[in-house]
C-alpha cells in the first residue's frame, strides 16, 4: 500500500485530497473544496462515481450541467470530460474503477 493512504494532500487552488482505501479494482478518495475552488475540466480512463457529502457543486459532464448538493451523486463514464466549481465549498467522495495509479 502507498504511503499516501490516509494522508491529506494539499493539491493547491483550495483543494485537498485524501485517499481513503484502494485495491487494483477500485479507489475511494475524499476531496475538500474551499469556497470558489475549481476542479478543472479533464478526462481519464476510469469510471468515476461522485458523492456530495457537503456543499453544492456545479459539474459540467460531457458538456451538460449537473448540480450536486449534499446527499446527491452521479456517475461519470470513462473518457468523458468533466470539471466542477463550487461557490459554497464542500466535500466530495470520489470512487474510481479501476484505481487511480496516478494518485499514488
Amino acid at each position: 500500500m502507498s504511503e499516501k493512504l490516509g494522508v491529506v494532500e494539499d493539491m493547491g487552488g483550495g483543494i485537498k485530497r485524501q485517499i481513503l482505501a484502494y485495491n487494483d479494482d477500485a479507489m475511494a478518495v475524499k476531496v475538500w473544496f474551499e469556497k470558489g475552488a475549481e476542479g478543472y475540466a479533464h478526462s481519464h480512463r476510469h469510471t468515476q462515481i461522485v458523492y456530495c457529502e457537503e456543499g453544492e457543486f456545479n459539474f459540467i459532464i460531457g458538456g451538460e450541467l449537473k448540480v450536486l448538493k449534499a446527499g446527491d451523486s452521479c456517475a461519470i463514464d470513462p473518457h468523458v470530460e468533466h470539471g466542477t466549481t463550487t461557490e459554497t465549498g464542500g466535500i466530495l467522495i470520489d470512487m474510481f474503477s479501476p484505481m487511480r495509479e496516478d494518485f499514488l
